[in-house]
């Protein structure tokens, strides 16, 4: 969906409802400070920051942070320092913060489980993401965009309070060097006595063999997969093999590319489909084929409590109704490499315009070993001029958009440059298109009639 599109009152929504809830965890420390910065005119983000167990980080937060009358016209947002291999402790413990937040939120008033969706390319910020999470009582992990092989046993150490360590990757390494991501939870909470609960951790698959090898040769438990095909949104994996495109520029997925459900089962762990499963004949296949259920996005991305703009989920839903809207899969426009599915009305990305490259807040840099040997920090949507200076190719930089200031913008927090703010790329899986069968006429919508909807049970008035 992208940054806290499912945020904690999506997330609330659907647990309340029975099903697991799930908060994005991308780029959650920026959504908090701006969340602030806007005057939290709800409260309720203050109101979980006084739970955090670490008092004297939320002091500094709010001093730093919070504008009770928000910002005026044309005010641009403050912002965090960008991920490092290496942070101060306090910038770490801002992102423990703001994961605690949205996961305690997403958690108040039931008894559901909740989950936290991080990305594994996003390696930097994810350690004490998660470790903030695990603090609020985080049920589930679910991550993607990479392989996730580490995790299991960070998870385990984390809920000791005992160190976690990740391999870094960074480019141009000698030979058998190895660089470190590492977060000891104790640097940070000193007081911490009693293990947290382990979560489940459920790593986002596209392939039974990655399941297979994940499952195998993890550091740690694996408790079930999400097996995800090429129409969901967001972030999708390349085609198997050579990468070719249609006529439209888009990738083309063929019979590779299908996940082999048979040699899912034979792993013997539950996993769910996503991606082309949002609808209650999707669900059906799904359970015939030995899922345990299915993971929805796109049509609870366009619901009352989700984090889109309400200019962007009328824009979509008009478009859908009028069948004006598509989606196309961009293989360029994200700077992971990776496909990125782009909602289009008219051809044309959805509210989206022309930006000048800036950036300012780094989560999709790649950590690179200069010739001096030190480790510097690029993207191929940073300015051309910055990028070709840190040893990147100016052919890389093509057709790249800047996905974190505009998924930002997407939920109404755009930063404001000069005049004008930065403009959104709305992402959405293939199915947004089909979105007209389930409104029926309606304009707007709710996370319980998209439950009903699935699992073909009446709403009960409230």
């Amino acid at each position: 969906m992208g940054i806290a599109v499912s945020n904690w009152s999506l997330a609330r929504a659907v647990s309340s409802a029975g099903q697991l809830g799930v908060v994005s965890g991308t780029a959650i420390d920026s959504v908090l400070v701006r969340r602030l910065q806007d005057g939290d005119p709800c409260g309720s983000v203050r109101r979980a920051m006084s739970r955090f167990p670490l008092p004297d980080v939320t002091a500094h937060v709010m001093r730093r942070f919070f504008n009770a009358d928000g910002r005026v016209p044309g005010e641009p947002y403050r912002l965090l320092p960008m991920y490092r291999q290496r942070m101060a402790p306090l910038r770490q413990q801002i992102t423990m913060l703001a994961s605690f937040v949205e996961v305690t939120l997403a958690k108040e008033g039931h008894e559901g489980l909740v989950g936290i969706n991080l990305l594994t390319k996003l390696q930097m910020p994810n350690l004490p993401t998660l470790y903030g999470a695990m603090l609020a009582g985080v049920n589930v992990v679910l991550m993607g965009a990479g392989i996730p092989r580490e995790i299991p046993g960070a998870l385990d150490a984390m809920s000791r309070h005992e160190t976690a360590t990740l391999k870094f990757d960074v480019e141009g390494l000698p030979a058998g060097t190895t660089e470190y991501l590492t977060f000891d939870p104790r640097a940070h909470n000193e007081a911490a006595s009693e293990p947290l609960e382990r979560p489940l951790f459920f790593p986002i698959v596209s392939a039974a063999s990655l399941a297979h090898n994940l499952a195998r040769k993890s550091n740690g438990r694996v408790d079930g997969f999400v097996v995800e095909g090429p129409t969901a949104g967001g972030h999708n994996a390349p085609p198997r093999g050579t990468m070719r495109l249609s006529e439209s520029g888009e990738p083309i997925y063929g019979e590779r590319d299908a996940v082999d459900l048979a040699a899912m089962r034979e792993i013997g762990l539950p996993f769910w489909l996503a991606g082309g499963s949002g609808s209650p004949d999707g669900l059906d296949a799904a359970l015939t084929a030995g899922a345990t259920g299915i993971q929805v996005g796109t049509l609870f991305a366009y619901t009352e409590e989700a984090g889109f703009t309400r200019e962007i989920q009328r824009t979509v839903i008009e478009a859908a109704t009028a069948e004006r809207l598509t989606v196309r899969t961009d293989p360029r426009a994200s700077p992971t490499g990776y496909p990125f599915k782009v909602a289009m009305v008219d051809a044309q990305p959805v509210l989206h315009s022309i930006r000048t490259r800036v950036c300012d807040l780094g989560y999709l840099r790649t950590a690179v070993r200069n010739d001096a040997g030190k480790i510097i920090y690029r993207c191929p949507s940073e300015p051309i001029d910055d990028y070709a200076k840190k040893g990147g190719a100016e052919g890389d930089t093509a057709d790249r958009q800047c996905l974190c200031n505009a998924l930002m913008s997407c939920i109404g927090m755009g930063q404001e440059r000069e005049g004008y703010v930065e403009p959104p790329i709305v992402t959405s899986g293939d199915d947004v298109q089909y979105l007209n069968r389930f409104l029926q006429g309606r304009d707007s919508y709710r996370a319980a009639d998209v439950i009903a909807y699935l699992t073909r049970t009446a709403l009960v008035p409230a």
